[in-house]
Order: C-alpha cells, then structure tokens, then sequence
C-alpha cells in the first residue's frame, strides 16, 4: 500500500503519539491543509518549548514553523511569528539570517491574567490574523499548569501565548506529546494513553495535527499543502538542517536530553533529513503525475 503523508509524519514514533491516530481523521494533514487555504489573510505561527534540564528552548518547533510560515508567505500571506524569551531572539536572528523580513513577536511572560489579555488582544488588533498556528507550543493543563513531558511546572517560564487561542480565531495545533496547544481536543485520550501525559494539555484547536516529533507534523502540513496548490512548498534538505544547527549553535536543547547537540528530539540531523526527503519524494511524484490523493 502506498505510503500517505499521515504514515510518514507519524514514523518512529518513540513516545506513543501513535496512540492517537484513531481518533483523528485519516487525512489530518490534508484537512488542515484545505483549512490554510479557506482562511486566507496574515497567519500568526506560535512555537517555543521550554526544556527545564537546560534552561533553554528545544529545537523542536521553530524549523518547522518556518517551513509552514515560509510556505504561507510562498502563497502570499502575510507571516507573523509569536514567541517567548529565548526562542523568540533565536527565530529572529535565523530569520535576518534567511533574510526573511517577518516580524517576530516577544509574547512576555507573566501569570497576571490582564496583562496576558492585553498581549493577546494587542496581537489581534496589530495584525488581523485570519488564521491562528501552534507547533510544539506548552498549553496549560485542566488545573491551569504548564507540565512538560515528565510532568513538572513550567508555568514560570511559559508565556501563556494560549490565550491568542480563546479569541475565537480559526487554529491549528501541531503537537508530538499531548501537552501542546491543539491537543485539548483529546484530553481524556490523552490522559488514557499509557505513555502520554495524565494531566493533558488543556487548549484545543480546530485541526489537530499529530506526528512523532512536531517539526514533522509542520513539514506534513506543508507536503499537503503542496498538494492541494500544485507545486512543491516544502523546506530544502539543507537549509532545513542549517536552521537546526543555527538554533542549537544559539543555544537550543534536543528536547529529550536536553544538550546541546545537533538534534530534534534525539533524532539526528540524517534522520530528519530522510523524513523530510521522503516527503518531498511524495509530493514530486503526485505532482507528476497529477494525483493529490
């Protein structure tokens, strides 16, 4: 049978995402990807995962962010990237570096809930986002904390960039754990699953996208978008892979370690790169030869 962009993004799976799979449609990827088209205008790409071991971001979360942004801006969408404090200085230097002129929004850390509504809405009012997109991002639990993946409060150093979430606007959340943002919509799935987290993320979305590291799932994203447009919009092997390498020479963490080494959640920079290749190896062969499916 051949292999689908959903069987691909969602290989190797080390941490149980898989358990997942039932309970999201077949064709996550693609209906997400239909949703990017239907809501046409700026787009507001949030990410950043705090590693507690390290006290630095992971690298997990801004490549593929890029790759989504840059494919959105292919389009011709305005791009607006949300983060916190260190991951968004990290994604501003590489996007200089790229010589990408996206903003870069410092979302601050605070647990005032007025002062995080008024960073939210301030946002909103700036930019006119049509479309609202989270890729490994921490959502709170049903209590309110941000937990990593053993379970231990972040909440001091995560900016509650959520609330962007709970305005209403269109979303989608890419995750790998389920404690990110857009894994809300399977809580009690989540909470049941033997190696997934007992105290969930909280924060739902409309499309939920899952994959085995969450870079992946932003690249299958982009390999369905490709197809549903025509033409290949997926990140370069290469350029992919100076990105991670730039985020953790900046000072990122392999999100499972927590060193500093070239990797996205102990998957190597070949590991990756075969991925990402595989993708690219679908999208070119259904272009040619005419099929979307």
């Amino acid at each position: 049978m051949t292999r689908t962009i959903e069987d691909i993004v969602l290989d190797h799976d080390r941490r149980g995402i898989g358990a997942l799979r039932p309970h999201v449609p077949g064709d996550f990827c693609a209906q997400a990807a239909r949703y990017i088209l239907g809501h046409p205008g700026p787009v507001v790409i949030t990410t950043g995962f705090y590693i507690l071991m390290s006290d630095a971001p992971e690298t997990d979360g801004p490549p593929g962010a890029f790759a989504i942004g840059n494919a959105v801006r292919d389009l011709g969408h305005p791009v607006i990237y949300v983060a916190d404090r260190p991951v968004a200085g990290m994604m501003a230097s590489w996007l200089g570096h790229a010589g990408d002129s996206s903003r870069v929004v410092d979302f601050p850390i605070s647990d005032d809930a007025p002062s995080n509504d008024a960073s939210a809405a301030a946002i909103v009012d700036e930019f006119g986002p049509a479309l609202m997109v989270s890729i490994e991002r921490c959502s709170p639990d049903a209590a309110g904390i941000y937990r990593n993946m053993r379970s231990r409060d972040i909440s001091p150093q995560t900016a509650r960039v959520d609330r962007l979430f709970g305005l209403g606007l269109p979303s989608i959340g890419i995750g790998d754990g389920g404690n990110e943002i857009g894994m809300g919509n399977l809580a009690d799935v989540v909470a049941g699953a033997d190696q997934l987290p007992d105290q969930p993320a909280a924060v739902g979305c409309d499309h939920l996208v899952i994959s085995s590291t969450s870079n992946w799932g932003g690249y299958g994203l982009v390999a369905a978008l490709s197809l549903e447009v025509g033409r290949n919009l997926l990140p370069n092997v290469d350029t992919d892979a100076d990105c991670i390498r730039f985020l953790v020479d900046a000072g990122a963490v392999s999100g499972v370690s927590g060193e500093h080494d070239y990797l996205v959640d102990e998957f190597t920079l070949d590991e990756n790169a075969a991925v990402l290749t595989e993708l690219h190896e679908l999208v070119d062969s259904r272009l040619a030869s005419g099929s979307d499916g």
